[in-house]
């Protein structure tokens, strides 16, 4: 070991294998406090330059070739640091290469994430602790403390994960060409007064022709304010009747099976189009069932829903419980999001263990999906989450006085109203669809998906 003063601080050079114990310089005490600032390292491994501020003993233990020590500060108590470290652009490309592959990294909750071996003999777990400081299983890390390559598939994939769900949006229909020579020259030419409302008039400058775009409301009494006010009112809680007591208010004098009918024509529009849209969900889902009554006879909803992004991906109507093949439920699920889960969590009921073993069970152990049963309500493994959305039905339910058939259009417009309009507190603030990849742009999102639905439909 040498030891030398620069200005107002040590320089050290030393072994690995060395342990130093230095004394009796005064300097700057919050330089040394700023880990930044505190000290910095070559990038041979071999000097060290320490500022020390106002101590009566700095112990610098190290072991083995970890580069670890902790500084025992007479006036702050126990302080540890590690020291930063040069990246190994072998690791990253091995990680960048992991997150590309298909089902190499899989999500167990918020901050644990599942890597699989390269050499085949297992899985690594990959932990987020402290200040997003991640952790590793594999022997990489653990006894050489550096960032592996698992860690660095894991950082690539959420990262991967964040720029897919950008590709989806869906925009506001707005006119730009004419509907009859597909002319831009367009203009704004006065209002068409309806009885229910007001609607833009267009004149083409080319062909000189008038016209009105009602896209997706065409031959509708009412307006679309009207229509969407009704469904986002009934959606968000309220009863048909007391729905179009609201729209009395607004002018709009409706019956409430006039309101039953808008949910009817317009959940099987969006349910088409949407369909069609495939969500970047997560490799963690979650299933359930919830009984309800349906015109006075007891039946079962059976639910699959996202962990992460809690998007609700399919659901059902059963007869009964205990009986029911719950493979219809998963080939649903599979269909819609063009994937299987890695991890699939439900409570006991045999019907799910045995669809699990038809559908998501492998001969392969790797790629086989691992089927947690012993959930509680409280601990690690539990549904919660999906007990949530249960609460939704619920009191959809109750308002409702049970459900009036089985291929009831009102829970495939909660569905929609769950996945694509409601922001959820859980998600701070936002919406599944958001976080698995499709956005909903405009005020109005139930404009929005009824127009954009109508547009695929007609194919303009």
């Amino acid at each position: 070991m040498t030891m030398r003063l620069v200005h107002d601080c040590f320089v050290l050079k030393y072994s690995p294998s060395t342990a130093l114990t230095v004394s009796g310089m005064d300097s700057s005490f919050r330089a040394l406090r700023s880990a930044s600032n505190a000290l910095t390292i070559s990038s041979d491994m071999a000097t060290i330059i320490l500022f020390i501020a106002k101590l009566d003993t700095v112990h610098i233990g190290t072991h083995s070739n970890l580069y670890t020590f902790r500084m025992c500060i007479a006036m702050c108590s126990d302080w540890n640091m590690p020291f930063p470290r040069p990246i190994d652009e072998g690791r990253v490309m091995r990680g960048q290469e992991i997150s590309r592959l298909e089902g190499q990294v899989s999500r167990l909750d918020e901050k644990a994430y599942q890597v699989k071996s390269q050499s085949g003999h297992g899985l690594y777990t990959v932990v987020r602790g402290y200040r997003d400081y991640w952790r590793c299983s594999c022997p990489d890390h653990i006894y050489r403390e550096v960032k592996c390559k698992h860690i660095w598939a894991v950082e690539f994939s959420l990262r991967l994960r964040e720029k897919v769900r950008e590709n989806v949006v869906i925009q506001p229909i707005t006119v730009s060409s004419c509907l009859y020579c597909g002319s831009a020259e367009i203009i704004r030419d006065g209002l068409r007064h309806n009885k229910s409302g007001d609607i833009q008039v267009f004149n083409c400058k080319s062909c000189h022709r008038y016209f009105t775009v009602n896209l997706g409301f065409e031959r509708m009494k009412h307006n679309p304010q009207g229509i969407t006010t009704a469904m986002q009112l009934y959606f968000s809680g309220e009863s048909l009747r007391n729905t179009a007591r609201s729209l009395r208010l607004m002018g709009v004098q409706v019956s409430h099976q006039t309101v039953y009918n808008w949910i009817q024509k317009y959940t099987g529009l969006m349910e088409k189009y949407l369909d069609k849209i495939t969500p970047q969900v997560s490799d963690t889902w979650r299933a359930d069932e919830l009984y309800v009554k349906i015109r006075g006879d007891m039946k079962y909803v059976f639910a699959m829903m996202d962990d992460e992004t809690r998007f609700w991906i399919a659901q059902e109507v059963a007869n009964t419980k205990e009986s029911h093949d719950a493979r219809h439920l998963f080939q649903m699920a599979k269909e819609r999001t063009g994937k299987k889960p890695h991890i699939l969590v439900t409570d006991g009921l045999r019907s799910y263990h045995e669809a699990w073993m038809k559908e998501f069970r492998t001969v392969k152990l790797a790629d086989t999906t691992v089927h947690i049963r012993n959930i509680t309500l409280e601990g690690t493994h539990n549904n919660n989450k999906m007990e949530r959305l249960n609460g939704e039905i619920r009191d959809r339910e109750k308002v409702m006085r049970s459900l009036k058939k089985d291929d009831t259009p009102i829970l495939t417009g909660m569905q929609i109203f769950h996945n694509y309009v409601r922001p959820h507190e859980g998600l701070e603030g936002r919406t599944p669809s958001e976080l698995a990849g499709i956005q909903v742009r405009g005020d109005n999102k139930w404009l929005t998906l009824i127009q954009n639905a109508a547009k695929h439909k007609t194919g303009t």
